[in-house]
This record gives structure tokens, sequence and C-alpha cells, in this order.
């Protein structure tokens, strides 16, 4: 039961999947961050397999496009609006409590705009170099890019991190994950890339290595909004996932022989 409901929120919190929250507690918020690299499997290869076959009969830079928009309306655009929020709130200038509010506010301004096209003109970038060389190639790149998105959320919510406020999802899952689960969530994830991996002729050891760079990518903006804000918001977590995925996508672009 208790496995169940952190699938549950997992999935009905982190993807648009039809999935019904049972329970909504920390104790399941925090089994559900363990499961965030399980989510990005699923919908990274939904938007990998989009991504493929539009690159398949349209070209590489259509299919990573395509790749890129069919995980943000998976995710319903959360972690980009927070990639946005936070880039506004950091930007501001304010103290804390300013630009806590700042970034719950429903407008974005120029920081956030800004920090959007530039991150998303990188990940397409990126993918359509990958997609170029093979449909199969891109569509894994993808699988990389959602699951280090999501194995930053389970960093994210480390014992050692704590909440900017006390309400909201930040609320509900920081604090919540050991290093041992992390360790182990993120581990399960990059055996499994590395599997894929070799299906397009990569060593095992290429994605495995984007993901863990993407995630690593993400942890200096989250020790910025923990010292800046005084701890996580969703907001927060949301940036740090686009930032991680956006990490292992320049990682394998690098890494590209």
């Amino acid at each position: 039961m208790t496995v169940r409901d952190g699938l549950r929120f997992a999935f009905g919190t982190l993807s648009v999947l039809p999935v019904r929250v049972d329970r909504w507690d920390r104790a399941s918020g925090g089994r559900a961050m363990v499961a965030a690299p399980l989510v990005g499997v699923v919908l990274g290869a939904l938007a990998g397999a989009t991504g493929a076959l539009v690159a398949w009969r349209a070209g590489g830079p259509l299919g990573a496009v395509a790749a890129v928009g069919v995980l943000a309306v998976l995710t319903r655009g959360l972690h980009l609006d927070g990639l946005a929020d936070v880039a506004d709130g950091l930007g501001s200038g304010k103290p804390a409590e300013d630009a806590l509010r700042i970034m719950k506010q429903s407008d974005i301004g120029p920081f956030g705009v800004l920090t959007l096209v530039l991150v998303l003109l990188a990940q397409v970038a990126a993918l359509a170099g990958q997609f170029a060389h093979s449909p199969l190639r891109g569509a894994l790149a993808v699988l990389a890019a959602a699951v280090a998105g999501r194995c930053a959320l389970t960093w994210g919510c480390l014992r050692t991190v704590p909440a900017a406020r006390p309400g909201g999802l930040g609320a509900m899952v920081a604090s919540t994950v050991t290093p041992g689960a992390a360790l182990a969530s993120t581990g399960a994830a990059a055996v499994l890339l590395g599997i894929v991996g070799l299906l397009d002729g990569w060593s095992a050891l290429v994605l495995p290595t984007a993901v863990v760079i993407g995630t690593g990518a993400a942890r200096p903006l989250l020790w910025r909004c923990v010292r800046r804000f005084g701890g996580i918001t969703g907001d927060v977590l949301g940036a740090t996932a686009e930032t991680a995925a956006t990490g292992a996508l320049l990682a394998l672009a690098l890494l590209r022989r």
C-alpha cells in the first residue's frame, strides 16, 4: 500500500497521466520523490518516441521541438513555469519574503522570459544534433534528460534541505528523502540507462554519466535557492529539474561520438 501510494503521488503530481492521488501526506510525498526517476523513464520514453517518429519523417530539428513540446505537455509545463518563477525571484534582488511573493504571481517577468528562451533553445539545439544522428539516439537523449530532471527532484528533497514556506508541494516533500534512498533510486535509473544506451552503440557509461552531470548541474541552483529563500518550493524543484535536463543534454552533446 505504501509503495502504491508513493507511485500514485509521483505520477499524479509530476505528470498529466490520469492517476488518482489517494494520500496527500509527507510519507507518500517522500516515497514519490524517491520514485521520481521512474516517472522520468515513462515520460522520457513517450516524448522520445514522439520525437523519433517526427525526426524520421521530418528531420532532426522538428523531432527535437516535438520531444521538448511533449515533455512540457506531459508535465503541464510546471517545471518550465517553476524555472521562470525562480529566475524572476532570484533576479529581483529583493528580500526572501518579497522574492517568494514574486514567484507566486501568475505573470512572468523579464528574467523568467529570458531564462525560458535560453533553456528551451539549448534543449532543442542539443537534441537536434542527436536526432540528426539517428531517431533512436535522439530518443535515448530525451530519455536521459527526463530521468536526470527527476533525479534532481529526488536529491532536492534530501533531509538536509528545508522548505522555504509552510504550504504547497515544496513543504510537502522537503526533507523527506534519505541519502541512501536517493543513491539507490539514481543508481537504478543509471543502470537502466546504461543498458538501453547499448541499443544505439553507446558505451554503457555515456547515458549514466550524462545523468550524473545533469543532476550535479542542478545542485548549485538548489544551494543558491536555499540560501536565498531559506529553503525549497515547488518552483525551485521545477527549476532544478529543467536545469538538470538541460545539463544532461549538453553533456551528451559533448560526449557524442
